[in-house]
């Protein structure tokens, strides 16, 4: 009997979720002993052709990690959704958008003119932007088109399970593996993670007080944190009380706050607007300069509470006049 056929895919990711698979360690051996990988490009040498050309529904399961933010992306995440069985949001930014998501905040002209004619480190003949067809010898050469957004892989094509975490840890991603190839699946849809807030599996939580109060807020930097002490009571944004549980508290156990990295739990609509009403309830003071004193210690709302998730969030991305009539144009 065949085994089953699986495939990897990196698109706009750091590579983090790539070395979350090789972290497997040992464990990787007897995953591929009970697989196939019939594509990986970042590891072997495969090609475009090799899923081109399976039947489709021929790959059992599918891990896509990564945003999708250009034409070539898109057109991949199409190409493996038709030729899976399943196809799984690997990480943080194929489930939410991640940190390339927070480019959602401008526009693609912004950020073209801003990369390639306007930052600080180019010289002053340096204004020239990458052409998306160039002709050579009678070829044409392409490159692939920046979409105007970045999107989660569902919002592009459907996808049957969510793997959280920036990376996912070992641990998630040999359950989640074991869970596909026993068929023992839970409903479509469902985060492979339990459905708990990270705050329920903290080392601290004895330590949280009932009633936070926050006169100041700090950054992990600008004091002597208390390796015992809630991170919350230290005046330390830390964003457990909106996040979904499961990555074992790595950060908060090596004295960093939770960034949401794994997402919020099924209770929760929009992760950012959870935590930031939790935290702004929670100020001390009750006139404005007091109020604002407190919040001039979050210097970025935006990335610290939409840090992994903005495309997927009800703000999604920051559309001005300018670069609503370019989307339309384009």
């Amino acid at each position: 009997m065949s085994k089953p056929k699986i495939a990897f895919y990196w698109c706009a990711a750091c590579g983090g979720c790539e070395e979350a698979v090789v972290d497997l360690a040992e464990d990787i051996l007897g995953v591929i002993e009970a697989i196939d990988i019939v594509f990986w490009p970042v590891a072997m040498d495969f090609k475009k052709s090799d899923i081109a050309t399976l039947p489709d529904k021929a790959l059992f399961a599918t891990l896509l990690n990564g945003a999708i933010r250009t034409s070539e992306q898109e057109e991949m995440a199409r190409l493996l959704r038709q030729k899976s069985q399943y196809l799984i949001a690997y990480g943080a930014c194929a489930c939410m958008g991640g940190v390339p998501g927070l480019a959602n905040q401008f526009s693609r002209e912004q950020l073209l003119r801003f990369v390639y004619e306007e930052a600080p480190t180019l010289g002053d003949d340096g204004k020239a932007r990458p052409q998306l067809e160039s002709g050579n010898n009678s070829h044409t050469l392409e490159l692939p088109r920046l979409h105007e957004a970045v999107r989660a892989l569902d919002q592009v094509v459907r996808v049957d399970y969510y793997i959280p975490g920036c990376p996912p840890t070992p641990n998630l991603t040999k359950e989640a593996l074991a869970a596909l190839l026993s068929g023992k699946l839970p409903p479509i849809g469902t985060v492979l993670a339990p459905d708990t807030a990270l705050c329920d599996e903290c080392p601290r939580r004895a330590s949280k007080p009932l009633d936070l109060s926050f006169a100041e807020f700090k950054r992990p930097h600008e004091t002597l944190l208390d390796s015992e002490k809630c991170l919350l009571a230290q005046g330390i944004v830390c964003c457990g009380p909106a996040t979904r549980g499961g990555c074992g508290a790595l950060c908060v156990s090596g004295n960093m706050p939770c960034s949401g990295c794994f997402g919020p739990t099924s209770r929760v609509r929009d992760q950012g607007a959870k935590l930031l009403s939790s935290l702004c309830a929670n100020v001390a003071a009750k006139d404005e300069p007091g109020i604002n004193r407190a919040l001039d210690g979050i210097p970025d709302p935006l990335g610290t509470f939409y840090r992994y998730g903005l495309p997927h969030s009800m703000l999604s991305r920051n559309v001005s006049p300018a670069a609503r009539a370019e989307t339309l144009s384009s």
